[in-house]
């Protein structure tokens, strides 16, 4: 049980670790001390916020000795917003602990580890992200509006201007929602704004929970016609995203060298960091390296994100999916791209026991792109596709250490290649790659 303290003892202690939350790990008397702020390497001062049996949580007071890759954070609101952990922290020493994170997990939970490490793939620091989910809210006691990420550890909405990771047109998108909203009718019905970025137009999201009147329309017509955003209403569920004005132009990207368009909807999952994306893709096609004959399954295809550029390269590929919306969009995707050579399915891939024909079928590469949760489920199917390589795109260390155990230990193949990729920069999110060949 955690239990607050009001002690006001500050104690010293050198930081040895980063969790994989961020925090700096010192250990007293053998109990590990974590510590927000601190960093691997640094002599810091720091008071007990929190005791727990095996563990203590506390806040930095200061640091006595510096660590030589602690940076100045860019952002005038890091430590009180809780989009970002890692901007005191340099962005080769953040590439450096993600990368020890994933192969610490690959030997402590799957109990394997690559063959080779691969070079993380990196994009820019800073203005990287094109889609976000910003919160909204009118705070009666500041008689204000407030716009952004929510704060650390709290589910306050932080109070901020502008956000330095989402993409440079979009970095005041904060302090104008909230201007904008504090003019509005609803502006208490409004809890939340999404924004997706394509190359050639970005879309707003309104979520409304009352239907705004004619003049409050305006206002947000008149928002999206200044800075030349699409703007769209949300009054239920996904189903009921609507734009305001007829005829919006489509939101799209390309991978590929520009010989893949793909387009998507307001709402889509689509990969945040646009440059490691297109990184991402062409990392992926090199290292599963389709040829002409091969059949190639795609699971979690989502919008065709791998399933169109290896189908540029192989016979055929199939693409699985579990959101029907998301097929729908990848078969005209496919179509716009004049590759009819690339089918999809829809299927819940954490049900096998319900699979259709497709899953009895043999491949020759198969590509995964699960959610955190991994792919256990369904790999226990690799016996009877028997592909000769498979890539692994994962958003989670852990769930991929543990399949990568499976695939090794149970299923015949070898890891060969693993790596980061810095999707999330100044965040603890750990984005890789793994590549598994099956031995003879």
């Amino acid at each position: 049980m955690a239990r607050d303290l009001n002690s006001t003892q500050v104690q010293e202690a050198d930081i040895v670790d980063l969790a994989h939350d961020g925090r700096g790990v010192a250990r007293l008397e053998g109990k590990a001390v974590f510590i927000e702020g601190a960093l691997p390497g640094e002599r810091v001062r720091f008071r007990v916020i929190k005791r727990r049996k095996h563990m203590d949580e506390a806040g930095l007071v200061d640091v006595i000795a510096a660590s030589p890759h602690r940076v100045e954070p860019r952002c005038a609101h890091f430590g009180v917003c809780g989009g970002c952990s890692l901007q005191h922290l340099s962005a080769a020493a953040q590439l450096a602990a993600k990368e020890r994170q994933l192969l610490e997990n690959l030997q402590r939970i799957g109990n394997v580890q690559p063959a080779r490490v691969l070079p993380p793939l990196r994009g820019p620091e800073w203005a990287y992200r094109r889609r976000a989910r910003l919160g909204i809210k009118y705070v009666h006691k500041k008689g204000r509006v407030l716009a952004g990420f929510r704060e650390r550890e709290k589910p306050y909405i932080a109070d901020i201007k502008r956000c330095e990771v989402l993409l440079a047109p979009l970095a005041t998108l904060p302090e104008d929602l909230a201007a904008l909203t504090e003019t509005l009718a609803i502006r208490e019905k409004l809890p939340q704004v999404e924004v997706a970025a394509g190359e050639g137009a970005t879309a707003l999201v309104f979520r409304v929970l009352e239907t705004p009147g004619a003049a409050d329309l305006e206002k947000l017509s008149a928002f999206g016609l200044e800075r030349g955003l699409q703007i769209y209403l949300q009054t239920g569920g996904l189903d009921t995203v609507r734009p305001l004005s007829a005829n919006p132009v489509p939101l799209a990207y390309s991978v590929d060298g520009g010989k893949v368009v793909i387009e998507f909807g307001a709402v889509d999952f689509i990969q945040v960091n646009r440059d490691i994306n297109v990184s991402m893709v062409d990392a992926a096609m090199t290292l599963l390296r389709p040829e002409a004959g091969d059949a190639v399954l795609d699971l979690f295809c989502g919008l065709g994100n791998f399933t169109l550029p290896a189908a540029r390269r192989a016979r055929q590929v199939l693409g699985v999916e579990g959101d029907a919306s998301l097929v729908a969009k990848a078969v005209g995707n496919a179509a716009h791209n004049g590759l009819g050579n690339a089918q999809f399915v829809v299927e819940n891939l954490f049900e096998p026991g319900t699979f259709g024909a497709w899953a009895d079928e043999r491949y020759d590469l198969v590509l995964l792109d699960p959610p955190r949760a991994g792919a256990a489920e369904l790999l226990p199917r690799m016996a009877r596709w028997c592909p000769r390589r498979v890539v692994y795109i994962s958003c989670h260390p852990g769930s991929l250490a543990r399949d990568a155990g499976i695939l090794v230990a149970d299923l015949g193949f070898t890891l060969t290649e693993a790596g980061v990729m810095d999707m999330f920069p100044h965040t603890t999110h750990v984005e890789s790659i793994a590549v598994f060949e099956r031995r003879p």
